[in-house]
């Protein structure tokens, strides 16, 4: 039989089993599909979820206590800073504290002022509300940087005073939780968004901390931060002069045939040579000022100088005798400035400058001598030298110093050890929940279809035909008990038996519905099965001569026994 007739046959029982058996058969279909879904998607989801994540300590703990009051089952992570519920009270806990306000946000912000009310306020309030909204806003603003979990900020902000004669700075401090250990950029950005963030604030008035304790940036590390940029300034030269090296070596020895250590001083002062040229040469007459001066005066004296003898006044109407004394005075003056060209120039000098170089190169002596026809050691450590000079910039006047030794390396010393693989144990126990979720779907598939479609199809698919069953119950009933085949013509016991009737194949001149003989064993003995006291009052009413033709053939042959 092939799959056609299969489809057939199907369809055919499928049209013959009526409305009420197809909803039953369609119900059982729709019963196992929808558990075998429901108990796959309830067994593949995780057993619990994070309601919130990123939580202060003080959330979490609120946050437990309304769940717990709430009978609500929950969980907190590792690392104290998320909750976890089942999937299913999720929606009925989040609707629980949003009710309550939670989470709460330690760093309120500018919505401070909505709760607040003018009236009744006063400055001092009014001040020390706004400060809290700008720390709020700021710590906010920080948290938002990659690798920052938490942020609290401080702000001292100067005091308005009518009658104060040295004006105060801003100031403020930050205490950052990071996932790892922050650095000094991380510490850098954060005082730069607060110095320009506040008003007045300068960015060496902020001191940023951390968690532990450690100061990563105060005002106080204005040379430190000078050296810390001295020491990452070197060893950036460091890293870039080993990497021309290795860059210019590798073609020549290969990888691992040697090693690269550089040393550099350098001087990072910053110096203003400002110079100033005159040219005599090129003079230009720029103004001229004369000045000229004459003056005329006149002295004269009419009394005669007093002595001894001219104590005596002169007599009345006698002329006066003195002294008469004339000058004429001139002077010119004449100024003239001339211009020199001049030239002004200011130099600053703000990089570095590299003092001096120290270079160490290991070469494995045994690449150098390993070649049958490989030239001197000596010449190859020699081209070497003047290959890493070249690379490097070497510099023999300023001090540089260079130094390339063959030396046999040791045998691992640059062998790394394989990672071994995994197991199958250590595969099985990292997927134990998948595979445990993948065999309990499995199990519950095969014991929904083994115990429920199963049996369903095969009932199905194993019903006899009414046509065929009909025309068993004819030929039972309308063949005379003479004519019954000696097995089927036993006595009541043997009816009721069907164990007895493995003889008995076929009903000759009686067929089926696909033209062969009627099959005795598979359809009158699922009838014997059936009902047999059923069967034999069937059997009465359909022909009562027959019947009793057939209990005087049993009567008989129990009188011959």
């Amino acid at each position: 039989m092939n799959a056609r007739e299969q489809l057939e046959r199907l369809l055919s029982n499928l049209r013959q089993l009526g409305a009420r058996r197809l909803v039953a058969l369609a119900l059982i279909a729709l019963t196992v599909v929808s558990v075998i879904g429901l108990g796959a998607m309830y067994l593949s989801q995780p057993e619990r979820e994070p309601l919130y994540t990123n939580l202060s300590r003080d959330d979490v703990g609120r946050m437990g206590s309304a769940l717990k009051d709430a009978s609500i089952p929950f969980d907190v992570s590792a690392d104290g800073t998320s909750i976890l519920v089942a999937h299913s009270d999720t929606a009925r806990a989040r609707m629980l504290l949003a009710v309550k306000g939670l989470p709460q946000s330690s760093n309120s912000g500018y919505e401070l002022f909505n709760d607040v009310r003018s009236f009744g306020l006063t400055s001092f309030m009014q001040e020390i509300t706004k400060v809290r909204a700008l720390e709020g806003e700021i710590a906010r603003t920080i948290q938002t940087m990659n690798g920052i979990k938490a942020a609290r900020v401080h702000i001292v902000l100067p005091d308005r005073g009518s009658f104060r004669r040295d004006q105060q700075s801003a100031s403020a401090s930050v205490v950052i939780r990071t996932e790892n250990s922050a650095d000094s950029s991380t510490a850098q950005a954060i005082r730069h968004l607060v110095a320009s963030a506040i008003p007045g604030m300068k960015m060496e008035n902020v001191t940023v901390l951390n968690t532990e304790g450690a100061v990563l940036t105060s005002n106080e590390d204005g040379t430190n931060a000078g050296s810390g940029k001295k020491v990452a300034l070197q060893e950036q030269v460091n890293r870039e002069t080993e990497e021309k090296i290795r860059r210019t070596l590798i073609p020549y020895l290969g990888i691992g045939n040697f090693e690269i250590s550089v040393s550099s001083r350098l001087n990072t002062d910053r110096s203003t040579v400002q110079e100033t040229t005159f040219d005599p040469a090129s003079k230009a007459e720029r103004s001229t000022r004369v000045v000229r001066e004459q003056g005329q005066s006149q002295n004269r004296s009419s009394q005669p100088n007093t002595t001894v003898a001219q104590n005596i006044p002169p007599p009345p109407n006698q002329p006066q005798q003195g002294a008469e004394n004339n000058e004429n005075n001139q002077r010119r003056e004449e100024l003239t400035n001339f211009e020199l060209s001049s030239r002004t120039t200011q130099t600053v000098r703000d990089a570095f400058q590299i003092q001096n170089l120290s270079i160490a190169v290991l070469v494995n002596k045994e690449r150098l001598t390993g070649a049958k026809d490989a030239p001197p050691l000596e010449t190859q450590t020699y081209e070497i030298e003047q290959l890493v000079s070249s690379a490097a910039g070497f510099d023999k006047d300023r001090g540089d110093k260079l130094k390339v030794v063959a030396v046999p390396f040791a045998d691992g010393g640059n062998n790394m050890e394989p990672v071994p693989p995994l197991t199958w144990s250590e595969l099985l126990f990292r997927q134990a929940g998948t595979l445990v979720n993948a065999l309990t779907i499995l199990v519950v598939a095969v014991l929904l279809i083994w115990f429920g479609l199963r049996p369903a199809l095969r009932a199905i698919l194993a019903r006899p035909e009414p046509d065929e069953a009909e025309a068993i119950e004819a030929a039972m009933l309308a063949a005379p008990a003479n004519d019954l085949p000696p097995d089927v013509a036993m006595s009541p016991q043997a009816l009721q038996n069907p164990d007895t009737l493995n003889g008995v194949t076929t009903l000759q001149g009686y067929t089926g519905s696909d033209g062969g003989p009627v099959n005795l064993i598979g359809d009158v003995t699922s009838k014997v099965n059936r009902s047999p006291q059923r069967r034999l009052e069937q059997i009465v009413e359909y022909d009562e001569e027959q019947a009793a033709a057939i209990l005087r053939q049993w009567l008989h042959q129990e009188t011959k026994a």
